[in-house]
């Protein structure tokens, strides 16, 4: 896919927002596309949109040879619209990202990170506008305790099955991921119900009961 088209749907989603987005993948037959609700964002950046880049990492007992060898593969490969996404088996053993890694992201408009394992360098994330999505915090760095060990796969994150090309949309609710497959008719799906659920709230405003406006807008 062509970086532009990337980016116009990364910015498609950052109009949306992930129950919507997950109420349409649940009418389309994709019903298992949320990450599970410990997965949170631990920055001030509280929203995430974009193309998935996946990775999977494991528990090392050891220092690897080559270590962060992947880890900094993955971030020379992202660009601009692109996330990554990395299953580290909800590993809370040591702050799996960093400072560092946040600040070469952002050079290259990598646009987050959501990944099943703990953060760290809180302090200076604060500051920066990059969203980091993940279950906790840890000071211990990562090398001699997890690694990636593939990327470009399909993974399984949170209980849900991804792969680089899907796109990614986080905020407060949670995650959902949208598989390639089906991400144009998600799109334009999830903006028209954001449309009709903008109309049905006026309404119930207005002093319509919520049983009238059910019937005849069919949105909840």
């Amino acid at each position: 896919m062509e970086a532009s088209q990337k980016e116009k749907h990364a910015l498609s989603l950052e109009g949306l927002y992930s129950a919507v987005v997950a109420d349409v993948l649940d009418t389309l037959g994709y019903r298992n596309q949320c990450l599970d609700s410990s997965i949170r964002a631990l920055t001030a950046a509280g929203r995430v949109a974009g193309r998935v880049f996946s990775a999977r990492a494991e528990t090392v007992e050891e220092v690897p040879a080559e270590p962060y060898k992947l880890e900094m593969q993955a971030v020379d490969s992202m660009g601009p619209g692109d996330v990554l996404v990395c299953d580290v088996d909800f590993d809370r053993s040591c702050g799996f990202w960093g400072e560092l890694l946040t600040t070469a992201c952002c050079y290259k408009g990598v646009r987050g990170v959501v990944m099943t394992a703990c953060t760290r360098d809180a302090w200076k994330l604060k500051d920066v506008d990059f969203p980091v999505f993940g279950i906790g915090y840890h000071p211990s760095d990562s090398k001699g305790r997890t690694d990636i060990v593939e990327l470009n796969a399909t993974i399984e994150i949170g209980g849900v099955s991804t792969r680089s090309g899907d796109y990614v949309l986080g905020d407060e609710d949670g995650v959902v991921i949208i598989p390639q497959e089906v991400v144009e008719e998600t799109l334009r799906l999830s903006h028209e119900k954001v449309s009709g659920e903008n109309t049905v709230r006026d309404e119930l405003a207005n002093g319509m009961p919520i049983t009238d406006a059910f019937a005849k807008y069919g949105i909840l």
